[in-house]
């Protein structure tokens, strides 16, 4: 923990445990601006490009040098799974990921339940027993959200996945011929429904309740129900059935912790949505899928891209676009962290479908100290104070306190004559290369109300524009 708190309104007595867990209100959502996330008692962005999910189930990655780097490179999320679910090494690569972390080689896979005295688990090591938890596992479980928590770093915890393939279901731990109980005799696309194998069902409650039990003390952490549950046969009511065990779980427990959607790829229009979730995450998303969905009055969030090739402008202008059209988290996937190379500097190349490394990390944290050079928690989208300058196939976003602050986002800078809306005042700011982090300063002019022509640099590719009143 920083050893400087800053104090809440209200005040709070901090507890620290022998587990170094403070004992304090866990990542929530922000009252002044429910868009956006309350984190130790300031409004916060989560904005990272983070590693494959196997930091804690793959025991041969190092996740205290990654999280590290994390750190280091001004990031603060990562998002990981629990052993539930991993993915074959080897020839069975699920996505063409080289040295993918979520594919622990042979015998290396960790997982909430103990390895039984019987041989037979499909990649190396002996069967699991379902009945009995494994105590390593939860030892390397908290000590990973522990030390992100000592660096500032919020965890989403996705509980569950869907089983993409045979190969990968074939990897679950929750397959009948991986376990010593005879549980999981069904399908890969029945393994996420209420009616298909009770006793299946009941391991899965089982296991989240022990999940949600044992890391409660946490503050910087959130839980996912279901990576992508529109793939795989996950049914509604399944899912609704797990965010209610978390509810009544922690309805005894002294911390209540946030519960994400993974709404859709793409976009969706959010409907009916269970009362127990309060965030709404986004694959491979569009900006209408805040558009779409801000009346939620809820964080909307990217918290997965890739598949669109190694390079960085793809991505860094997917979240520019996304979190300047009011979201309030993006997650991008960073094959550069592997074992090995859990500081990130795994030179990412063809087949592996995604980007990731250094310079991009570079990217990604001027967006979110971009962002928080603002008081975001009073901006709102607001593009239609854009009146012209801006050609029809140049994306322009906008997040303005009208009189006050604008934070505007262009794909594309060709000495555009930015045509603003503006009352009048006496502005000042500066223009933000996202690539290199130059900036060109706009001199302090007085406004009478209209528009005002602002002229960008003559960039050949996306710039930002920082924009305040005296």
């Amino acid at each position: 923990m920083k050893t400087a708190i800053r104090r809440t309104a209200v005040a709070t007595i901090l507890l620290v445990g022998s587990s170094g867990v403070i004992a304090g209100e866990p990542l929530g959502v922000c009252r002044e601006n429910p868009h956006y996330f309350l984190f130790r008692g300031k409004p916060a962005v989560l904005v990272t490009s983070a590693e494959h999910y196997g930091a804690v189930l793959n025991l041969d990655f190092d996740y205290a040098r990654y999280l590290d780097t994390l750190a280091a490179d001004g990031l603060n999320l990562t998002r990981t799974f629990t052993g539930v679910y991993s993915e074959p090494p080897g020839k069975e690569n699920a996505f063409n990921i080289e040295r993918n972390t979520l594919a622990p080689v042979a015998g290396r896979l960790v997982a909430p339940w103990a390895r039984s005295s019987e041989s037979g688990y499909a990649h190396g090591g002996n069967k699991f027993d379902l009945t009995k938890w494994d105590d390593a596992f939860f030892t390397r479980l908290k000590a990973f959200v522990a030390r992100a928590d000592k660096l500032g770093i919020v965890v989403e915890l996705d509980l569950f996945s869907p089983m993409y393939s045979d190969p990968i279901w074939n990897s679950s731990p929750m397959k009948s011929s991986n376990n010593v109980n005879g549980i999981g005799k069904c399908g890969k696309d029945e393994v996420h429904t209420l009616e298909k194998e009770p006793a299946l069902l009941a391991v899965q409650e089982a296991v989240t309740r022990k999940i949600v039990t044992e890391l409660n003390g946490f503050d910087n952490l959130y839980y996912e129900i279901c990576n992508e549950p529109y793939f795989g046969g996950v049914t509604r009511a399944w899912h609704d059935r797990i965010t209610d065990v978390i509810g009544d779980t922690e309805k005894n427990l002294p911390k209540k912790h946030l519960i994400s959607w993974n709404v859709a790829n793409d976009t969706a229009k959010v409907r009916d949505p269970h009362p127990g979730i309060s965030v709404f995450n986004f694959h491979y998303a569009k900006t209408s899928a805040v558009t779409d969905n801000f009346a939620l009055n809820k964080p909307l969030g990217l918290n997965e891209t890739g598949f669109k090739g190694t390079g960085d402008d793809y991505y860094r202008m997917q979240a520019w676009e996304f979190m300047l059209a009011g979201g309030s988290l993006y997650n991008n996937l960073d094959y550069s962290f592997c074992t090995g190379h859990e500081d990130g500097s795994f030179p990412v190349k063809d087949p592996t479908p995604g980007g990731g490394g250094p310079n991009f990390r570079k990217q990604t944290r001027l967006l979110k100290e971009f962002l928080e050079s603002f008081e975001f928690v009073r901006l709102k989208p607001t593009a239609d104070l854009i009146k012209g300058g801006v050609p029809a196939d140049t994306p322009a976003l906008v997040l303005a306190e009208p009189g006050k602050q604008y934070a505007v986002y262009l794909r594309k800078s060709s000495a555009i004559g930015l045509e603003l809306e503006l009352p009048a005042g006496n502005y000042h700011g500066h223009w933000l290369n996202p690539i290199t982090g130059e900036t060109t300063p706009i001199e302090r002019f007085d406004h009478k109300g209209g528009v005002a022509r602002l002229k960008s640099p003559a960039e050949p590719h996306d710039i930002a524009l920082r924009l305040v009143a005296q």
